[in-house]
C-alpha cells in the first residue's frame, strides 16, 4: 500500500512542516527571486530548513516546488529546466526525511499565478498540461503524495487535479486558501470545496495559509460538518503579519499554534502544520501539543 494511505489508516496525527518562503527569506532569499531557483543555487539552505523541520517533529515534508510549474517559472532563470528543478526538490526533501523516522514527502503544486478563462488569459488545457508536467516530475522523483495547495478557484485546482491524475496514481490532497475569512478570494465555501473534491477522488482536502487561527477553526468545522470523518489537511499561517521596517513579522507563539492544532485534530484534521511565518519552533509546538494529546 502507498505509504501515505497506510499512515492515514493509523490513528496517529501526521505533523507536516512549516513555511518555506518566509524561512528562506530569513537566510537570504532576495525579494523577487523564485524560491525554486534555490533548489539548484542554494540546495544546502533548503536542506538545512527541511532537516530543522524533521528535528522539530515533522512527519511530512513538502517539496520546495510551490511555484514549480513551467507557467509560474517563466520568469525564472531555470524556466527551461522545470522538470529538473522538481526532481531535485524531491531529492532534497528525501535527504532531509532520511534524518527522521518514517517521514513522508509530499509534492507541492501551487497556483500558476494566472487566472483561467473567463477571468483571465489562461486556457484550461494549457494549465492542465503544465500541472501534468510538474506532477510527472514529482512522481518520478519519488514523492508519497501530491498536494494541490493554496488554490482558491475550482477552475485552476480542477486543472491541477486532472493534470496530476493523468500522469500519476499517487494520492492527491487538495488544500484551498480562505483569505476572506471562511471564503476564498473567488467566493468558494468549505462545504462546496469538500464535496467537489471528494467526488473527484481526493484522498484528503483542507486549507492552508488564510488569515487567523480562529477562522481556520471555523473552516475545519465547516468541512467536518459537511463530510464527517473525511480526513482534513490544516496548515494555517502563524497569524497575520505586521510590517516592521519592510519585513513581515508573525507574532503567534509555538504554544498558540499547538493549542489550535489540537482543536483542528478534534475536528478531523489528520495532517496539521504551519504555513507563512511558521518556523521550526512553531512546528515543535504543534508536534508537542498533538503528540502528547
Amino acid at each position: 500500500m502507498n505509504a501515505f494511505l497506510q499512515r492515514l489508516q493509523s490513528a496517529k496525527t501526521i505533523v507536516a512542516d512549516g513555511a518555506t518562503g518566509t524561512n528562506l527569506q530569513k537566510v537570504g532569499l532576495p525579494a523577487g527571486v523564485h524560491t525554486e531557483d534555490w533548489v539548484l543555487d542554494q540546495p544546502e539552505k533548503i536542506l538545512a530548513l527541511e532537516k530543522a523541520f524533521v528535528a522539530a517533529g515533522s512527519d511530512l515534508l513538502l517539496t520546495c516546488t510551490f511555484g514549480g510549474t513551467s507557467l509560474r517559472m517563466q520568469g525564472s532563470k531555470y524556466a527551461d529546466r522545470t522538470a529538473e528543478v522538481n526532481r531535485k526538490a524531491v531529492e532534497l526533501a528525501r535527504q532531509a526525511a532520511a534524518t527522521g523516522r518514517d517521514v513522508l514527502v509530499a509534492g507541492s503544486l501551487g497556483p500558476t499565478g494566472l487566472l483561467l478563462k473567463p477571468y483571465g488569459p489562461l486556457i484550461p488545457a494549457e494549465a492542465e498540461a503544465s500541472f501534468a508536467e510538474q506532477a510527472r516530475a514529482l512522481s518520478e522523483g519519488g514523492v508519497d503524495l501530491l498536494v494541490i495547495e493554496t488554490h482558491f478557484a475550482f477552475e485552476e485546482a480542477d486543472a491541477a487535479f486532472r493534470g496530476a491524475r493523468s500522469v500519476s496514481d499517487l494520492p492527491i490532497a487538495v488544500s484551498f486558501s480562505y483569505d476572506r475569512g471562511v471564503r476564498t478570494m473567488m467566493g468558494v465555501k468549505p462545504v462546496d470545496m469538500i464535496g467537489h473534491y471528494r467526488e473527484m477522488g481526493a484522498a484528503m482536502v483542507g486549507a492552508n495559509c488564510g488569515t487567523t487561527l480562529e477562522n481556520m477553526e471555523q473552516i475545519a468545522s465547516e468541512y467536518a460538518a459537511a463530510a464527517p470523518g473525511f480526513p482534513l489537511w490544516i496548515k494555517p499561517n502563524a497569524g497575520l503579519p505586521r510590517n516592521v521596517d519592510g519585513a513581515a513579522v508573525y507574532d503567534l507563539t509555538p504554544e498558540q499554534m499547538g493549542e489550535f492544532a489540537r482543536k483542528y485534530v478534534a475536528l478531523g484534521a489528520r495532517v496539521v502544520g504551519g504555513c507563512c511565518g511558521s518556523s521550526p519552533e512553531h512546528i515543535a509546538g504543534i508536534a508537542k501539543a498533538v503528540k502528547e494529546a
